[in-house]
């Protein structure tokens, strides 16, 4: 797979939301990016609930939550 120059709008630093993975120079969490795709949400739809959050952080944060998917060992239950 081969990622783009979004990946470096995700920052991870334990001293921001506990180190959970952000967009870099804000407060908002990969996670809650993923939720807000997950309840439907759209690209296009992103600015009216997070006004500081671009279309670019938006793929940054899917192309983040691929990688860390890809990476990881999945285990079948």
């Amino acid at each position: 797979m081969v990622y783009s120059r979004n990946m470096d709008r995700i920052e991870v630093n334990p001293e921001i939301c506990g180190g959970k993975p952000v967009i870099r120079g804000t407060r908002i969490m990969v996670r809650n990016i993923l939720g807000m795709v997950a309840g439907g949400y759209t690209v296009d739809r992103y600015p009216d609930g997070l006004p500081d959050l671009a279309r670019d952080d938006v793929n940054a944060a899917l192309e983040y939550a691929a990688k860390v998917v890809d990476e990881e060992q999945v285990i079948l239950r």
